[in-house]
């Protein structure tokens, strides 16, 4: 299979992205094809009533409007009785579900303690054989754990709301260091410039004072240019972000020990162990050792 430098429809990418999803042999084939891209991923996150999606609304409506092409990827949770995503795109995203140059793709996080699909590196770089501008993730919101993001974005958007107030110095062990831009979202709400001086302060205790902090209005589109514009900065002068290395070597991890364990019989192991649980000197670990030796 020749290696993939483009995709040319949505139709294929959303096939190939199956493929892929489903641990297919075609789907695998496509990911060890791949051509590399420079595609920016952009990634959004912070906690619950945050307007990350109102936030991702408006600055579709601005990149639209100047007929660029964008991917979406929204993390959604998992359902608990199939772990399929809940398909909250389709409510979310309802302004633009229809432009020819938005495609959109629902993930689901399947419990994942990150706050992204498992299955997030193959999709994005699948997506990126296709000649997106930009390519956006918007994931569960689940506060603190959500760093996974920072490993795989070129710039990460916090969102938070000025409600978040004494919050701040609370998140300062986790999501506060994976930000390149801070958004304080409804910042025309009352305590909106002290939570901004907070914040800031916050950061220069934290040994980041140049981070920036934009103020927006997403249903009003108030900051979303000025926003962006802090985007294209940050993706041309962000560094390489040890989490990235992190997320990658966790990813290679996780493929080693699936090939490894492929065409393992998990049935005849709970058999042996149905078999040997019955001893009284029965020990799980010892057991588990003995598993390797064979």
């Amino acid at each position: 299979m020749p290696k993939i430098n483009h995709i040319n429809d949505f139709k294929t990418l959303a096939r190939s992205i199956s493929l892929v999803e489903n641990d297919t042999m075609q789907g695998l084939d496509i990911l060890q094809h791949l051509e590399p891209s420079a595609i920016p991923i952009i990634g959004i996150t912070g906690p619950p009533g945050a307007g990350k999606s109102t936030l991702l609304n408006a600055l579709l409506q601005l990149l639209l409007s100047q007929d660029k092409k964008i991917g979406l990827v929204l993390i959604d949770p998992s359902s608990p009785f199939n772990f399929g995503a809940l398909l909250g795109d389709r409510l979310r995203m309802s302004h633009h579900f229809n432009n020819p140059n938005l495609f959109i793709r629902s993930l689901a996080s399947r419990g994942s303690l990150g706050g992204l699909s498992s299955k997030i590196i193959e999709v994005t770089e699948v997506m990126k054989s296709y000649a997106f501008d930009y390519i956006f993730v918007e994931t569960v919101g689940v506060g603190q754990s959500e760093v996974e993001i920072a490993g795989l974005a070129d710039a990460t958007v916090v969102v938070l709301v000025p409600e978040a107030g004494d919050s701040v110095q609370a998140m300062k062990a986790g999501i506060m260091e994976i930000a390149d831009v801070f958004v304080i979202n409804k910042a025309d709400r009352p305590d909106a410039e002290l939570f901004y001086n907070n914040l800031s302060q916050q950061l220069h205790i934290n040994n980041r004072p140049d981070t920036p902090i934009v103020k927006t209005v997403a249903v009003q589109s108030i900051g979303i240019e000025e926003l962006f514009s802090t985007l294209q900065t940050t993706i041309v002068n962000k560094a390489k972000s040890p989490l990235r290395l992190q997320l990658i070597t966790d990813k290679v991890y996780r493929i080693l020990q699936e090939e490894k364990m492929k065409g393992f019989d998990k049935q005849q192991l709970k058999r042996s162990v149905a078999a040997a649980i019955e001893e009284q000197s029965f020990s799980i670990f010892r057991f588990a050792k003995s598993m390797l030796k064979d």
